[in-house]
């Protein structure tokens, strides 16, 4: 019996789908073991590939980063005077310069507690690094235009990405100023609208140290997964691409939550600070840098952590 790590793939109907999760696990290698286990599982779910492992190997703990991809139709970066549901609307150039102009702002070491319902500012563990975050080029699926976000990071917190998504989706469309982005790293709680969980897919889970250890010593393989990508995109095609876009037209997830955009108040943050501050003075700015936020509820959506 050998220690060995599968690569598997899923779609979910609740949660977070995967595209390249990891799993470990002692198993026997016989003859054909991935069509024998494949032959139990359901078409949603399969296994693509295996690797020999070191026997203290942990897909879970061993992970130093993680992919995912958020998949959402184009028309949510349409400014906010068009109609909420425009099928027609095609993302510019210029308007996917600007998505990515946004979204590379994630990148590096930030507080984002803002972004979860689960950490107060102080908090260290509020503090992620964020490697890359892009918008990849849109394609159509039905005659609805859809568009790829890709965010690679060591780890992170419940409802993170929908949230950085969010925020992105409401400046492009005029309703928050650029400003909100900056001032959410801050301590003062800001309101980041949450997108919605449809779209979120794992795309892959990344072992770069234990790769460098133990990828070429001659008795155990890196965990890269190259010759699964096919497998993987194949995957992707079959089954969670037209599941998230099934679902967009049935359900209008992206469409009724962009309706409730204009709800969210951007500058609340700042407006009561300059309010209190003409009452009780410039003292209360110092009260303000210890005192944390309230956090409000979460109901989970399969964010890691």
């Amino acid at each position: 019996m050998r220690k060995m790590s599968f690569q598997r793939c899923a779609r979910t109907d609740k949660g977070v789908s995967a595209a390249g999760q990891v799993v470990s696990l002692k198993v026997w290698l016989i003859d054909d073991i991935l069509d024998k286990i494949n032959s139990h599982l359901p078409s949603h779910i399969r296994i693509l590939g295996l690797k020999r492992v070191t026997g203290g190997f942990n897909s879970k703990n061993k992970c130093d980063a993680r992919t995912y991809f958020y998949m959402l139709p184009t028309f949510a970066f349409a400014h906010k005077d068009r109609d909420v549901q425009d099928e027609t609307y095609r993302l510019s150039t210029e308007t996917l310069q600007q998505v990515n102009r946004l979204l590379a702002c994630y990148t590096g070491t930030h507080n984002f507690h803002n972004f979860t319902s689960q950490k107060g500012p102080r908090e260290p563990s509020a503090r992620r690094y964020i490697l890359e975050m892009y918008c990849e080029e849109p394609f159509v699926r039905e005659g609805l235009e859809f568009a790829v976000i890709k965010v690679k990071g060591q780890s992170f917190m419940m409802h993170q990405i929908r949230k950085m998504v969010g925020l992105v989706v409401a400046i492009v469309k005029g309703y928050a100023p650029e400003s909100v982005l900056e001032r959410s790293w801050g301590e003062e709680k800001v309101d980041v609208p949450k997108a919605p969980g449809l779209g979120l897919v794992l795309e892959r889970v990344h072992f770069e140290k234990y790769n460098q250890r133990f990828g070429r010593d001659g008795l155990h393989e890196p965990l890269d997964w190259t010759q699964e990508e096919g497998k993987v995109a194949a995957f992707k095609e079959q089954y969670i691409y037209p599941t998230i876009v099934s679902t967009e037209r049935d359900e209008r997830s992206m469409a009724q939550w962009l309706s409730t955009l204009p709800v969210h108040d951007f500058s609340a943050t700042a407006l009561a600070t300059a309010s209190t501050s003409a009452k009780v003075g410039l003292s209360l700015k110092m009260l303000a840098q210890w005192v944390p936020s309230s956090l409000e509820g979460s109901d989970g959506d399969g964010d890691t952590d």
